[in-house]
């Protein structure tokens, strides 16, 4: 068999959602034999994204590679058109690692368990299908799909707010939506070809005032997912009623599917209009880190304290593509990466910690370590990666976004170092706050009223494998981070060039910064 022309991408979306239409079918009443079936198809589709990523990737090709594409509805021109490239790659497979420990994570599930593997599935496939499809059409669809089962998954299996956080969640990521549909038939029906094509539509020249208004209608569309302050509510509420295979698809997915968005659409495609757009960008890249943070502070309750953590990391991730370095962009992928992992790991552990403790008030808890040595131990490293510990993934990227920024020759000496020094509080904020949320969970005296009622168990074999499957990445990207950036480096160098090519002063390097206000555009 010629496995080159194997379709890899195609059977890699379709499998778990072909698999989830079987799960109804499949005689069980306690949900073991369901649960064990997820995972087998999990555990497949992953090791088919290995294996295509190992067999068929190369890391020296900036442009997309495992290309398939299909007439599906000829009468739109909606193809079935899917790809891989530097951009999203690490993202197809990491939402592959994420899924399948996921699954793993949903052991204990006893509510409606078929319904629930259905929905980790089906959402499975379509995650992949977000970050591989290159027809714009077939990407607001593939984006709608994934809405439906965190709606559902938040809806039936969250806490007690859990419909207030569910409707609030779909109001705002579908609203976000509309704009993605809008802006994608704008490009296709501009000029004299009509075609939903990424490759065809990043080709166009469009009008520059056109370029501006179809980048904003992008940016606040992806700005929900990321999520963007203001539009970052959503987030909070449905990270305070979700359970914890939902956390971990959440943070380790969800909202990389946002950053990836905006790369892929927004600097891509619409480079001038991003030259624009890319100091806002880096305003908005520093509220989230000090906000989030000094918010992230100021929490009572576990989860949501993580749930502001997250929003300030992503943060790093705005200020990284609009950094016009090839560092800073790349940079903003591995920190996508690295929190995809970190955020994962540690929504897992506040999960197991209520399990067990039954309660999210920080008030409520202390000196639960001494009862939950495992779980402690676990908290704590995955808490160092998070506050950026050198070793850690996180240290990684965000040192490369803050060399990338520091060191571009596109903004004034005055903007970097407001910028820089913005970072660096909301840096030094991050140990604060996560530091302090583990000396009131595990240190101090026990909760004797908490210790009575609650049978404080340390950390299972399934637990403590699920963890040390994320923390062997984490640890092994901040050892030695060359093994994740080769993989997108390529693509990261070619499109860094592009975008600096949209700016003549760094085209030409005849003006050495350019005004953070007023970026000189080409036509």
């Amino acid at each position: 068999m010629n496995t080159a022309n194997f379709p890899w991408l195609t059977t890699i979306i379709l499998l778990p959602i072909a698999a989830s239409l079987l799960v109804p079918i499949i005689p069980d009443k306690d949900g073991k034999t369901v649960r064990w079936f997820s995972l087998i198809v999990g555990l497949i589709d992953f090791a088919l994204i290995v294996t295509a990523f190992y067999t068929q990737y190369d890391f020296s090709n900036p442009d997309l590679q495992l290309v398939e594409s299909y007439p599906w509805v000829p009468q739109l021109g909606l193809n079935w058109s899917v790809g891989a490239d530097g951009l999203s790659m690490p993202l197809i497979i990491l939402t592959g690692f994420i899924t399948t420990l996921a699954i793993l994570a949903a052991w204990p599930v006893t509510l409606k368990p078929k319904l629930f593997y259905f929905l980790i599935l089906a959402m499975y496939g379509g995650q992949i299908a977000v970050f591989a499809v290159q027809d714009m059409l077939l990407f607001f669809l593939v984006w709608e799909l994934e809405l439906i089962p965190v709606y559902l998954l938040l809806a039936i299996w969250g806490g007690k707010k859990r419909q207030y956080a569910a409707t609030k969640f779909i109001l705002y990521t579908a609203g976000g939506s509309l704009f993605i549909l809008l802006a994608s038939l704008t490009m296709a029906f501009y000029g004299d070809n009509v075609t939903f094509d990424m490759t065809t539509l990043g080709a166009k020249d469009f009008a520059l005032n056109l370029q501006l208004a179809l980048y904003a209608a992008f940016l606040i569309a992806y700005a929900v997912k990321l999520p963007i302050i203001p539009l970052h509510t959503w987030l909070p509420d449905a990270h305070g009623e979700a359970t914890a295979p939902v956390h971990m698809l959440l943070a380790g997915i969800l909202l990389k599917m946002g950053g990836y968005a905006l790369i892929r659409m927004n600097a891509q495609m619409l480079p001038d209009a991003h030259a624009y757009f890319a100091p806002a960008l880096i305003i908005l890249g520093v509220v989230n880190i000090i906000y989030a943070a000094l918010t992230s502070w100021a929490q009572r309750n576990l989860k949501r304290k993580i749930a502001y953590s997250s929003i300030s990391h992503m943060g790093f991730v705005l200020i990284g593509i609009a950094s016009f370095t090839d560092l800073g962009l790349s940079g903003a992928v591995l920190q996508m990466v690295s929190h995809g992992l970190i955020g994962a790991s540690l929504f897992f552990l506040v999960g197991a910690t209520y399990d067990r403790t039954h309660t999210l008030m920080l008030d409520e808890m202390g000196g639960v370590g001494k009862k939950m040595g495992k779980i402690f131990a676990m908290f704590t490293t995955c808490s160092m990666a998070s506050l950026a510990l050198p070793g850690m993934s996180g240290f990684v990227a965000e040192l490369m976004v803050f060399v990338g920024f520091a060191t571009s020759d596109a903004y004034s000496n005055t903007f970097k170092i407001f910028v820089v020094f913005l970072m660096a509080v909301g840096v030094i904020l991050t140990p604060i706050y996560l530091l302090g949320m583990l000396r009131e969970i595990f240190y101090g005296q026990e909760n004797k009223e908490l210790v009575s009622t609650q049978k404080l168990i340390d950390a299972e074999p399934r637990e403590i494998f699920i963890v040390a499957c994320l923390l062997i990445p984490i640890i092994g990207i901040g050892l030695y981070p060359k093994i994740l950036t080769q993989v997108y480096d390529a693509t990261t160098l070619q499109l860094t060039g592009r975008l600096r090519d949209s700016v003549p002063s760094l085209a030409q390097r005849e003006v050495p910064a350019v005004s953070m206000s007023a970026p000189k555009i080409g036509s």
